[in-house]
């Protein structure tokens, strides 16, 4: 019987039922979806580097180690296993691509994975292993030969096999491409002896290591061992590295904020709608116990109720959840563009299952405690309907102001007051929504700002050109800076204490390149000091007019200069002048040139170039999946505020249906009482985007440093994300109004009327 009156009870209350199950799912689906992510993520990252051997530490030096330098290294105490590592851009004959030609002389570290064909020979004298990805991209079969410039000597070999390899898990030819584009870049394992027969000498410009030594006891070791001052590179400072685990804890941080924003609404809704129902059942409850029904069985009825909203939510939800999971997570989603991994799988996390668990207890709970304030008394107490508790008096009615109100402006006032949690619940809906809506649609904004200001303006130039700063001398290179018309700058690695930065030397007279300040101004280098980014400025606590001391690697001076400003870079640089590197003692040679010309033809001086029209076409990459994902986020706030909404709305109605019966005695029109109900909710959405706006513009601020910190982003937002963002806002509110203000033709004044007060 009472299981019948559980379908009928859910039947009656189907708009509030079905409104709390979506309200769940999405809660849980959100909460799901984004922990499976960022889980998911760091268990198949662990794969493919275990996989791959992928190395703790590099060791690099431009003059090559030997053998001997190798197996000094692999001699500390804490070194697990060392290699020999090559990494150098070269050119791929026929078709322009350019390819990470890497060459390793011990494939149990920084090694690859076999996805098709034949495993890794190190004695193979015309063995290559290609990118599976870039062979996808580009037609590339194995079987098939390929032939590499670099400099002024070729390598040519048969394609043996396909592979993935951890070092190249973000396979980006330098900083200023955000996103790997395989169709004219990628990678290439070839074998020591393929390069010792082109070269005719072996060269070989990292050590890669294994080993749980702390970065600074390495250091000092290896200084020691090899006689001289090292760079060394802990994995954190490696792009495959630091951007894959950057995005687990980008997932970490997500998960941690809009999760916890819908099932908060959810669990809040629900409270709120589980007082209303069991208030509104209060005369049925009264019946059951004037049957003879025992509390423990009314309370196990009504309990039952909520547990059923949260078991079909969350199964709901873990479908949600998956779905969301493996949008990000598969080989053509997010992820999929830009890490190169071999194993998509999904994983949830154990502790997901345990607040799932915890949620549905709530729930339960929440039903419990809601229907046992019913059951206080007789049943005749019971019987009685439910009587909203009586209002005091409003400070704003002993006022004159008050006579001067409108009737409907009284009526809601009153109302809000009266049901201050529904209120509430109302007006937290429409925040939720505004914070979403801004949030998205500021995060385009920002990032449109930054594209155009470091793409559209910053970058001034239409090919990078390398050069091999250390066989070409300066005069050749020189050379070709002026026959190309171009600006130039000098690459160097220095280290502040123990971390490993770039120290750029630019010499600018054709202003191929721009810099930009913390306001996103476009500002000139002057020769009174060094430029830092935003990042060293922060983590030094530096300031302009400040000054700072760095070593360069290699040798054991040290260079102290002045600060002469902030600039937002894409990374941890510092930047002068080349008068100002004269100044101070630093010499640099001419590593870029960057120019107007399109056309470079083969030469031994260089090393490879860059069109910037391919630094903007892997952006463009990245900015589809923004929009994407801004897309989602919006379609996410009008789904929660359509729901809150009208399920608050529901609410409400039910309990002002006597007073609305009353009205319509008195001889109020549907359409005037409906544009009270509409009223009230317009004044809670201007309360609710006036809090909105900076809620948002906040919650945004705090993801850009959280999750963009590496890409320095202003925080831009347009007259166009505020004016749809408000406009949105009211739009799903008046809908709302418009659904609920319907149902007042069907009230039925006589059966309103007639309860006992």
């Amino acid at each position: 019987m009472l299981f019948r009156k559980l379908i009928r009870t859910m039947w009656r209350y189907k708009a509030q039922f079905i409104s709390m199950v979506i309200m769940i799912a999405i809660g849980v689906g959100v909460f799901t979806g984004f922990n499976m992510e960022w889980y998911s993520l760091e268990r198949d990252l662990e794969k493919i580097w275990d996989a791959t051997g992928f190395s703790d530490f590099r060791i690099v030096s431009e003059q090559g180690f030997s053998a001997e330098e190798a197996e000094a290294v692999r001699a500390i105490d804490g070194v697990d296993d060392v290699t020999r590592f090559l990494s150098v851009n070269a050119t791929v004959k026929g078709e322009g691509d350019v390819l990470a030609m890497t060459v390793n002389t011990n494939m149990d570290v920084s090694g690859v994975l076999l996805i098709e064909g034949a495993d890794y020979d190190a004695a193979d004298g015309e063995g290559m292993w290609l990118s599976d990805q870039y062979a996808a991209k580009n037609g590339v079969a194995v079987g098939d030969r390929l032939t590499l410039a670099y400099k002024h000597f070729e390598l040519s070999g048969t394609v043996r096999g396909l592979v993935k390899s951890g070092e190249y898990l973000v396979c980006l030819p330098d900083s200023t491409q955000v996103m790997p584009d395989y169709n004219t870049y990628g990678f290439v394992y070839v074998t020591p002896e393929l390069l010792k027969s082109a070269f005719g000498f072996e060269l070989y410009t990292q050590i890669n290591v294994r080993s749980t030594l702390e970065k600074s006891e390495l250091v000092r070791q290896v200084d020691e061992t090899l006689g001289s001052t090292t760079l060394v590179m802990a994995k954190e400072d490696v792009v495959s590295y630091a951007e894959a685990m950057g995005e687990v804890e980008e997932g970490k941080t997500m998960g941690n904020i809009l999760p916890v924003l819908f099932i908060a609404i959810a669990i809040l809704t629900m409270v709120t709608t589980m007082h209303r129902l069991t208030a509104s059942e209060k005369t049925q409850i009264g019946t059951l116990k004037a049957l003879g029904f025992k509390n423990r069985r009314i309370l196990v009825h009504y309990s039952s109720y909520a547990l059923m909203i949260g078991l079909l939510g969350t199964a709901l939800g873990i479908g949600l959840g998956y779905f969301l999971g493996w949008y990000i997570m598969n080989p053509s989603g997010a992820m999929g563009t830009y890490l190169d991994m071999a194993d998509w799988t999904l994983y949830m996390p154990s502790f997901c299952w345990l607040v799932l668990v915890l949620i549905n207890v709530f729930l339960t709970v929440i039903g419990f405690v809601s229907v046992k304030s019913m059951l206080r008394g007789t049943a005749a107490d019971a019987l009685r309907p439910y009587a909203p508790k009586k209002m005091k008096s409003l400070a704003l009615e002993k006022t004159r102001l008050w006579a001067r109100l409108g009737f409907g402006t009284k009526w809601n006032l009153r109302d809000s007051l009266r049901h201050r949690a529904r209120t509430g619940m109302t007006l937290f809906g429409i925040i939720g929504c505004m914070v979403l809506l801004v949030g998205a649609m500021g995060m385009k904004d920002t990032m449109d700002a930054f594209v155009d200001t470091f793409y559209n303006k910053a970058i001034n130039y239409e090919t990078r050109v390398h050069i091999d700063s250390e066989n070409a001398s300066e005069e050749a290179a020189l050379a070709l800076v002026e026959k190309y018309a171009g600006d130039w700058s000098a690459q160097l690695g220095v280290q502040i204490t123990d971390k490993a930065l770039a120290l750029e030397i630019y010499h600018i007279e054709h202003d191929k390149v721009r810099f930009v300040d913390e306001d996103m101004r476009i500002v000139p280098l002057t020769d009174d000091g060094a430029y830092i980014c935003s990042r060293i400025a922060e983590d030094y606590g530096l300031e302009p007019g400040g000054s700072f001391t760095f070593s360069p690697y290699g040798s054991d001076g040290e260079y102290r200069v002045r600060v002469a400003g902030v600039l937002r870079s894409l990374s941890e640089s510092i930047v002068m002048t080349d008068a100002y590197a004269e100044s101070v003692g630093i010499e640099g040679r001419v590593s870029v040139i960057y120019t107007d010309e399109t056309d470079i033809p083969a030469d031994e001086r260089i090393t490879g170039t860059l069109s910037k029209q391919s630094i903007i076409d892997s952006f463009d990459t990245f900015m589809e999946l923004m929009n994407t994902m801004v897309l989602l986020l919006c379609v996410a706030a009008v789904v929660l505020g359509i729901v809150v909404l009208y399920n608050l709305g529901v609410m409400s109605y039910v309990e002002r249906y006597r007073e609305m019966a009353t009205l319509k005695v008195l001889g109020f029109k549907d359409r005037k009482i409906g544009s009270l109900l509409i009223g009230q909710n317009m004044w809670l959405t201007v309360l609710g985007v006036l809090v909105g706006l900076p809620c948002g513009v906040g919650v945004l601020k705090y993801l850009l440093n959280a999750l963009a910190a590496e890409y320095e982003l202003k925080l831009v937002l347009g007259p166009l994300t505020y004016g749809v963002s408000i406009l949105t806002t009211f739009g799903v509110s008046l809908l709302v109004g418009l659904l609920i203000s319907r149902k007042n033709k069907k009230i039925d004044m006589v059966e309103a009327l007639k309860g006992v007060e």
